[in-house]
């Protein structure tokens, strides 16, 4: 039985929802970026969060007002993201086409003709709803993702993320499924950017500081040989979309498990960190990212 928050909670997002699927796209972005605008002030827990993420990020290299006007920014690109996810199941699949560039398309394909199954990773990066909403054009996707505490808001998260014809496997029943989906030929996609408990995480570099990191995606592709592809989505100008699909990684792997799973989660976390460098903005910045420790700095 949900509790009183929880219903709160919920029937808050229903009543600010409402009135989006009669506004147009156009004014629904404008107005989740000034909600991003809003919670940056208004949110001094998150502000701070993203501040001090910025600082170990880009501390070195550029000046604290700099790093303000690119938390500022990511609180309004994801203000921006938020409203796409909700107006998803009002986009047709030709709609979508004419909101999107993709580069590196055959990457994709190429790798789907071989019936491996596929591993595209990304990170809460852009748009991955949007990305995800083009893959299932091209065969089955289920995306892993872990559920929202509110049962509620998480029934009505999973419409919009579905509403493409994309499927989400939760991270609590997530191995037999993905395994079955990737022997299946299908693709299965990871975000591999979001701080895990140590007793489930592997300590890689991102942006020179160790952070705790989700080895499932590594794990999964040495058991299923399955080919990883990075993927990001990122915005242009006029409120379109640019993907950009990579080819395969090749790694020359070690020969011991725990090292390549370190080896492979630190090389796709690299590439994750390339492309943050290249537009800062786009990144989920208020998130904890370095939240947990290893072991040995904290003892």
């Amino acid at each position: 039985m949900a509790s009183l928050k929880e219903l709160f909670e919920f029937s808050l997002f229903k009543i600010a929802k409402a009135p989006l699927s009669i506004l147009s796209r156009k004014l629904c972005l404008a107005l989740g970026q000034t909600l991003g605008l809003a919670f940056y002030y208004l949110d001094k827990k998150h502000r701070l969060i993203a501040l001090a993420n910025l600082k170990i990020a880009f501390g070195k290299e550029l000046p604290s007002s700099e790093l303000k006007r690119i938390a500022r920014n990511s609180f309004m690109h994801f203000g921006k993201t938020l409203m796409d996810i909700i107006k998803l199941p009002q986009l047709k699949e030709e709609k979508i086409n004419t909101l999107i560039n993709v580069e590196g398309e055959e990457n994709l394909l190429k790798a789907l003709r071989e019936k491996k199954g596929v591993l595209p990773f990304s990170a809460h990066y852009g748009s991955w709803e949007i990305a995800m909403s083009f893959f299932t054009t091209k065969g089955k996707l289920s995306g892993v993702a872990r559920a929202l505490d509110n049962k509620l808001l998480e029934k009505e998260l999973l419409k919009l993320r579905t509403s493409h014809g994309s499927r989400i496997i939760y991270k609590h029943q997530a191995a037999k499924k993905i395994l079955r989906s990737l022997q299946a030929g299908e693709m299965v996609a990871f975000l591999i950017d979001q701080n895990v408990l140590r007793r489930q995480a592997v300590f890689v570099d991102f942006f020179g500081k160790k952070a705790a990191t989700t080895p499932s995606l590594a794990s999964f592709s040495l058991k299923t040989k399955s080919p990883l592809i990075p993927v990001f989505c990122y915005p242009t100008s006029s409120h379109a979309y640019h993907i950009k699909i990579f080819s395969p990684l090749s790694i020359t792997l070690e020969g011991n498990y725990n090292q390549d799973v370190l080896k492979i989660t630190q090389i796709c976390t690299k590439i994750i960190e390339n492309q943050i460098r290249k537009n800062p903005d786009y990144w989920l910045w208020f998130h904890n990212r370095w939240k947990t420790r290893p072991e040995e700095e904290e003892a």
